[in-house]
């Protein structure tokens, strides 16, 4: 192995092996750096690299999800994390599920025989100081490298604790119950207001009390600070309690009856183009289901789709609006390079690309034949977005969806046929990207 050329990678899991197989792919040596058995987070128990915790299902495997579409682009372009999960998958109906014993299987051995890639079982609690350097530490970073995280991206950029509210379709809202406007109209009409009556809140209130919770983790219970309840709790407080806070009414008239509600639910833009509403104050460990049941009880919200749903974890992670360029490159220190869900991205699957795009990108510089991010009209694209164009003050991780692609030029069709549009010239756009970076290869 040439030293002189040679990546380090930190971190083994779904982030850290794929980057250190998208750099061997182009002939650059790999030294990636796992601390387990030495030291394991809390929620690991193999030595296993790519070990699964909270799921063995890598989501949907259709088009019509983004998911499914990333997986897609995913597999024509090479990815480790996709060849092992068709190798081990297991019956799962539209998802993609895996054995997950045998997907780590796979990925440790492909890792550890590949001639480029040497595999060093220790934990690192500094940064090298020389050569380029792929963090891939994950959710879970171990409290020493997360010192030496926030020591390079400033503290204030560096969050420890997940408290994520759902996000919601635009063109799944109804906009005739649902009005645009500020409090007392100051500031603009940035708010769209889900107006509920008396009878309305106060079974939207039991719902949330008697509502199925998906349990805390050992790891996870510092969460549960005043600055960052879940909306759940907050209701068990006393049936005004919201009515008093997140759902407060005051200063917004409903001019479907020119009186205040006796509750309102806001939702603020997530993008720039107005595709996505994010729940303002509905961080909450309710499961899936039961938020789809109940926030569907809200007014103006009874169809509403769900781009990603609430929930409340440990996971650190970086602003990367401010701290990363589109390379995933630290901004005050270009060789640094950030991967996997320490960027902010949400899911396995999107922390496996987002460790192909570092891998791909740091060892073509390092070649010094660097390649163009791809289209942002591709998954991949989407999810650069996502951790470059967020806003920064708001920035949370989140997983991939349509609605941070580019609109289509024609919108007029079913939202079916719209998503299937979108991963068509996806994939057409991702088919020409590489194209051109297969040809810079020969």
């Amino acid at each position: 192995m040439n030293e002189a050329n040679q990546i380090t990678i930190i971190g083994g899991g779904l982030a850290g092996c794929e980057a250190a197989w998208q750099a061997a792919r182009q002939g650059v040596a790999v030294n990636l750096i796992e601390m387990k058995p030495h030291r394991y987070s809390p929620a690991h128990h193999t030595e296993n690299l790519g070990e699964l915790v909270c799921s063995n299902s890598l989501r949907g495997i259709g088009l019509q999800g983004a998911v499914g579409c990333l997986k897609e682009e995913m597999r024509r372009t090479g990815s480790l994390i996709m060849q092992a999960a068709d190798a081990t998958t297991v019956p799962a109906g539209g998802a993609l599920a895996v054995n997950r014993a045998e997907f780590a299987d796979f990925i440790t051995r492909e890792i550890a025989q590949h001639p480029l890639i040497r595999l060093e079982r220790r934990e690192v609690v500094t940064i090298p100081e020389e050569g380029r350097v792929i963090i891939a530490t994950g959710p879970l970073t171990s409290e020493a490298f997360s010192l030496e995280v926030a020591r390079l991206t400033g503290s204030e950029h560096l969050y420890f604790y997940d408290a994520i509210a759902p996000i919601i379709e635009a063109d799944s809202i109804d906009m005739k119950i649902v009005w645009r406007a500020s409090r007392y109209d100051k500031g603009g009409a940035d708010y769209l207001n889900c107006p509920l009556d008396a009878e309305q809140y106060k079974q939207f209130i039991a719902d949330l009390i008697s509502a199925e919770t998906v349990p805390y983790h050992d790891f996870e219970q510092a969460i549960h600070f005043e600055g960052c309840m879940p909306i759940e709790v907050l209701a068990g407080r006393g049936e005004q309690t919201l009515a008093f806070g997140a759902m407060k009414p005051v200063g917004l008239i409903d001019p479907r009856t020119g009186r205040y509600p006796a509750a309102v639910i806001q939702l603020r833009m997530e993008d720039r183009q107005g595709q996505l509403f994010n729940m303002v104050g509905f961080q909450t460990k309710l499961t899936h289901p039961e938020q789809k049941r109940i926030f569907r009880t809200i007014p103006g919200l009874e169809k509403a789709e769900f781009a990603r749903y609430g929930g409340m974890h440990r996971n650190t992670f970086i602003n990367a609006p401010t701290c990363l360029n589109k390379q995933q490159q630290l901004k005050s220190d270009p060789r640094i390079v950030f991967a996997g869900q320490i960027t902010g991205v949400e899911g396995y699957v999107e922390s496996a690309a987002s460790g192909f795009l570092a891998g791909l990108t740091v060892a073509r510089e390092q070649l010094n034949r660097p390649i163009a991010p791809p289209p942002p009209t591709t998954a991949f694209g989407a999810l650069l977005t996502h951790l470059t164009e967020s806003e920064a003050e708001n920035f949370q991780p989140a997983n991939v969806n349509y609605g941070l692609f580019p609109l289509l030029e024609n919108r007029q069709r079913k939202r079916s046929e719209r998503r299937l549009a979108m991963a068509e010239r996806a994939l057409d756009d991702l088919a020409l990207w590489w194209k051109k970076i297969s040809g810079d290869e020969t």
